[in-house]
């Protein structure tokens, strides 16, 4: 794939600040990604963004979209970029489709147009029934959206989102989410900064992690997974006493550790933790050295054994996890 925005080495520093808020700060993100920019509150994740958006100068570094240079070509990049930032005013008087008709005239599309770009993007992001409502009536998570289909009016290549799902309640986040899917579906490059990371663990396809103006980590999520846990985790459910398979796992070469989790009795909760319950048959957490094709052929070995195996999955690493690894959540 092409890359589509890169940043090289960029250096921003407040007035008066202790530190630089941004310090040679690197990044790619190809087309068609969804790229999870993730860091504590502090980190320079809105800075990173402002400067994406020409909306903010810096002292030192290049970042180019599409091949252009936001310092000095800023008509081209923002022609290639919708920007939905962590707070923006809406014109609370208009009908949502005026509001997006407005917005429509500002990039000098042709009034014939207007119209059904207007209905079309109500469409995309589920406001089709409040075309004509006042934008001022809207709830937080619809005025979310509205934003959403604003960014979208010239059709950018780049979705630039600083904490988009910032107060927005948990259906509205999974019908954000939903959207972002679909516009990647679409073609559409998404850049989207949050702390949120549960909604970004399921549609991030590259993520990278900064704290203090540095980046600490980039890949796939998969690659940090990779990177950061080398070994892999089984969760095996077991009908009966789980002994002989345990005693099995032990003497197994791939297998680094074990762990019982006992079934449940009279409701009782697994290592006392509200939120987890216990399992209703016995369970073996396995770690497990190698990658899926060793963790497939652990279990088609116990099969072949005659352990009887109710359930074989893998506990992945939540991005939520890696980012706590990775971060001491510093702000300066």
């Amino acid at each position: 794939m092409s890359v589509i925005l890169e940043i090289k080495d960029l250096t921003k520093t407040y007035p008066k600040a202790k530190r630089p808020a941004l310090e040679s700060l690197s990044l790619q993100v190809e087309s068609g990604a969804i790229y999870a920019f993730v860091g504590p509150n502090g980190a320079g994740k809105t800075t990173t963004i402002r400067i994406i958006a020409t909306l903010l100068g810096f002292e030192r570094g290049e970042v180019r979209l599409g091949g252009y240079s936001v310092r000095t070509q800023v008509h081209e990049v923002r022609q290639l970029l919708g920007y939905i930032p962590d707070e923006f005013g809406l014109y609370d008087e208009m009908s949502a489709s005026e509001y997006l008709e407005f917005f429509a005239s500002c990039y000098g599309i042709p009034p014939q147009k207007r119209r059904s770009i207007s209905t079309d993007l109500l469409d995309l992001v589920g406001l089709s029934h409040r075309a004509g409502d006042e934008v001022r009536t809207l709830s937080r998570g619809m005025r979310q959206r509205l934003g959403l289909a604003r960014a979208l009016v010239h059709e950018p290549a780049l979705i630039l989102a600083d904490e988009p799902a910032s107060g927005l309640d948990p259906r509205a986040r999974v019908e954000l989410r939903d959207i972002l899917r679909v516009l990647q579906e679409l073609g559409k490059t998404i850049f989207i900064s949050s702390h949120v990371l549960r909604e970004l663990d399921d549609i991030a396809t590259h993520v990278g992690i900064i704290e203090q103006g540095r980046m600490v980590a980039e890949g796939t999520p998969e690659d940090i997974r990779q990177r950061l846990r080398p070994h892999r985790c089984a969760r095996i459910a077991l009908l009966g006493a789980p002994d002989d398979a345990q005693a099995w796992l032990a003497q197994h070469p791939a297998v680094r550790g074990i762990t019982l989790e006992a079934p449940a009795t009279n409701g009782a909760r697994a290592n006392g933790s509200p939120a987890a319950i216990a399992p209703r048959h016995p369970e073996l957490l396995v770690t497990v050295e190698g990658g899926e094709e060793d963790l497939a052929r652990l279990l088609a070995e116990m099969v072949s054994a005659g352990f009887p195996v109710l359930s074989f999955t893998e506990e992945r690493e939540t991005l939520e996890n890696l980012f706590l690894d990775l971060t001491q959540g510093v702000v300066s």
